[in-house]
């Protein structure tokens, strides 16, 4: 790697480990750019969840040791996830090339979109396990093996089981989300690292950047306005990867 290529990697991976946990969207600039740099899009798309898994660990950790954590409706949550990631991983191993980029520009433009919506204002509660059901259960089945496949857009799947079906607020969807997708993202992981189709050099570069991001995102209290800000640079940047990844 160049000096330029690893300064891209850091860079852009800070702002999306930070994007990852407080919102969602960090992947559709991480998967790009890891295309951008030459890897082929499986092997992009390996190589992205090594990042998202030690991204994923740094969060978790944080949020429990704040006591955000809620380990038992976590476990209850990540148990079909892992088993539909490791049915989408397995698909994505395979798929051609031109098929998976354009999934790719259809998940970027489909978030995108969802992005751009206005979110109602619910009345949330606290989630316990016996506010658990088939269709929450069959709905994660569906996000993980989303995940195993893409993983860029999942975060807001995440938000429509989480806080539309389960009406819980934005700090326990944050706080599950990160703790599904570590085993779900690992379990993906293993996947294409048997498939040969992780580039472990520059995964963990990346991966130093998704860390960091993420540390200081479990950190912030981000305002309303803040979200909204961030939510228009992450639209920006993406709307510029749509029309490089068409045109390319």
């Amino acid at each position: 790697m160049t000096v330029l290529e690893i300064v891209a990697l850091l860079s852009i991976g800070g702002i999306a480990g930070f994007i990852n946990v407080l919102s969602a969207g960090g992947s559709m600039l991480t998967l790009p750019l890891l295309m951008f740099l030459g890897l082929p899009p499986q092997v992009a798309n390996g190589t992205n969840r090594v990042a998202i898994t030690l991204q994923s660990i740094t969060a978790v950790g944080s949020f429990y040791r704040m006591g955000h954590g809620n380990l038992v409706v976590s476990l209850h949550l990540a148990i079909p996830a892992v088993l539909g990631s490791l049915v989408g991983a397995w698909v994505a191993t395979w798929v051609s090339d031109t098929v998976f980029e354009w999934v790719l520009v259809s998940a970027m433009i489909g978030a995108s979109v969802f992005m751009l919506l206005p979110q109602p204002v619910l009345n949330t509660r606290p989630l316990t396990p016996e506010r658990l059901g088939p269709a929450v259960y069959l709905a994660m089945f569906v996000v993980g093996m989303y995940g195993g496949f893409i993983q860029v857009g999942v975060g807001v799947l995440f938000l429509v089981v989480l806080y539309h079906m389960l009406k819980i607020d934005l700090r326990q969807v944050n706080v599950l989300k990160v703790s599904i997708v570590l085993p779900f993202t690992f379990a993906a992981l293993v996947v294409f690292a048997l498939n040969d189709q992780v580039r472990w050099g520059v995964g963990l570069t990346l991966a130093l950047g998704n860390v960091t991001g993420a540390f200081i995102a479990t950190r912030v209290n981000m305002s309303k306005r803040g979200a909204r800000w961030i939510k228009g640079i992450t639209l920006v940047m993406v709307a510029a990867i749509l029309v490089r990844l068409i045109i390319y």
